[in-house]
């Protein structure tokens, strides 16, 4: 690929813009200004310097984001700011979108990426991939209601029962909840049925990726590829 195709598969803006990103010296690599738009350049395991910024090049961008509490999942919020002005302009340019969503008062784990597949992957019940949530509840956590959440309980509006596919009490108003499937509102649902009630949710791991403790909310990571969360837990 030339210069200006690698800006434009990145989201540096039109094709325009990237051949113009180049003729004005933005662009370094290896240290070296690479003025010319129409320079041919091997972008397997390239890092762009861009206006001093670093930016490694990918041909599907994969990210995860310490979603902060009062954030929307969506490109189009209604009454709340989208996770997606936390990520530079490039990242929203080449259509990334979240892995699923959480709730406009939950915090932890998002991923967003502009591989279709990959969403697919990572969302469909049928590959069990694990999220583990970090629950805080009203009122204190009963061993009837932990084994109600194992057991399956059913949902106002769905006959089939859900379970958790784990289940542990971590305080006496805490407990941590493992999910293989992703319905709407799901924890507090579930919680509502068990019998109690959800006042502060957090979601700690999606698939084998845990949410780093150095990463604060609001910030975001590239990750290097799909293996950091598919790991052994899709089958």
């Amino acid at each position: 690929m030339n210069l200006a195709q690698i800006l434009f598969s990145q989201g540096f803006g039109t094709r325009r813009e990237c051949e113009v990103l180049a003729l004005r010296g933005s662009i370094r690599i290896a240290g070296r200004v690479v003025d010319d738009p129409a320079a041919r350049i091997d972008a397997e395991g390239l890092v762009l310097d861009v206006d001093g910024e670093s930016w490694p090049v990918h041909a599907k961008a994969l990210v995860m984001l310490h979603k902060p509490a009062g954030f929307e999942c969506s490109q189009r919020p209604s009454h709340h700011p989208s996770v997606m002005s936390l990520l530079p302009a490039p990242l929203r340019r080449r259509g990334v979108q979240p892995v699923g969503r959480l709730d406009t008062d939950t915090t932890g784990l998002l991923l967003l990426t502009d591989d279709g597949a990959l969403i697919h992957r990572l969302t469909s019940p049928k590959k069990h991939v694990e999220k583990v949530y970090e629950v805080e509840t009203d009122e204190p956590v009963t061993q009837r209601q932990i084994d109600a959440l194992l057991r399956g309980v059913v949902l106002r509006d769905d006959p089939q029962p859900v379970r958790a596919a784990a289940c542990v009490q971590t305080e006496p108003r805490a407990l941590r909840m493992t999910l293989r499937e992703g319905k709407y509102h799901q924890v507090k649902r579930m919680l509502a049925a068990a019998g109690n009630g959800v006042i502060g949710l957090h979601r700690s791991r999606f698939g084998a990726l845990e949410l780093p403790p150095d990463l604060m909310p609001g910030q975001w990571r590239w990750l290097g590829s799909a293996h950091e969360v598919l790991g052994p837990a899709v089958r």
